[in-house]
């Protein structure tokens, strides 16, 4: 019931159909061409793009900004208002590498033991 067979006979004029596609013209593709290309808009000069823009560009886009502005706040507030841990670690201008106790060539003491 659910095969039918009705339809047989028109197959052969759908096969006839989609053999005989008639093609547009050259001439008529032509002028459909040419009446495209005369409407298409002329592309203008760009304008340099401002001081701002260029900066907003170099900084990586908004993102970049933004994490640059929230360090430098942050730099400004630790600056103004220095949390109680940190003078522990850092006293001003007398600090130095003496007091840290740190050595500037440290790194080269196992490149020493390999001989």
């Amino acid at each position: 019931m659910t095969e039918r067979k009705d339809d047989i006979g028109l197959d052969a004029f759908f096969a006839a159909a989609r053999d005989d596609v008639p093609l547009p013209s050259g001439d008529l593709m032509a002028r459909i061409q040419a009446e495209a290309l005369a409407e298409m808009p002329v592309a203008g000069a760009r304008a340099a793009p401002g001081f701002w823009a260029q900066l907003r560009d170099a900084l990586g886009g908004w993102k970049g900004a933004a994490g640059l502005a929230a360090a430098c706040a942050c730099g400004v507030w630790i600056g103004i208002s220095p949390p109680e841990g940190l003078s522990d670690y850092w006293q001003g201008a007398e600090a130095g590498l003496g007091a840290l106790g740190l050595d500037p060539v440290s790194g080269y003491d196992l490149a020493l033991f390999e001989g």
